[in-house]
């Protein structure tokens, strides 16, 4: 379980396909006290530490997480948001994160409006009813706030301290990214579907 609330911007190390896919990434975080099966949320899923070193941990992604995440478009040198799984304790910052990732979309219109910046991107017919204005979404693993919805698009706005401090400040047009409704909406709708 996550916040949305990023706590480093590590890089790709290092990609080997034996199998599954070895995935290093360098971080600041202190990995000393990162456990052998930990789960990091990775720009989004939810991946298992298989290794570490002093300034770096390894990740494995199936071919399944490759084809259902942006993770198959990662290369030597990406930049990616990383938060370590909360603990009893901590300050809920965001909103309940899983690392369970919907769906992949793109990034439509990028518009910087005073320090904030305005991202518009494709929402999928098959998560419209999970999206509200208002409401909770995760996006590369960033917890934001939904500002307006169309028929097949969301906008939300970036602060500038978000942006600073996410791989937000390297978004493009056409970019692919991570996209994970809200856990409660799920819920929601879940429970409306029963009671019909």
């Amino acid at each position: 379980m996550f916040t949305g609330i990023i706590t480093d911007v590590g890089q790709i190390a290092s990609l080997e396909k034996s199998g599954d896919t070895h995935i290093k990434i360098k971080t600041a975080f202190d990995t000393s006290n990162i456990d052998y099966g930990a789960s990091i949320a990775c720009s989004g899923p939810c991946l298992t530490v298989v290794d570490k070193g002093e300034d770096w941990f390894s990740v494995e992604a199936s071919d399944e997480t490759l084809s259902c995440t942006s993770l198959g478009d990662w290369k030597e040198g990406t930049s990616v948001n990383l938060e370590r799984a909360l603990k009893l304790g901590d300050e809920l910052g965001g909103h309940v994160v899983t690392g369970h990732v919907d769906a992949v979309i793109t990034v439509m219109e990028i518009e910087e409006i005073g320090d904030s910046t305005k991202l518009t991107l494709s929402l999928p017919a098959d998560y419209a009813a999970y999206v509200a204005t208002k409401g909770s979404i995760t996006l590369d693993g960033v917890s934001l706030t939904v500002n307006d919805i169309g028929d097949d698009f969301f906008n939300v706005n970036i602060i500038s301290h978000t942006k600073a401090h996410t791989t937000f400040k390297n978004l493009k047009v056409g970019q692919r990214i991570n996209f994970e409704i809200d856990v409660l909406a799920r819920y929601v709708a879940r429970m409306t579907e029963v009671n019909k």
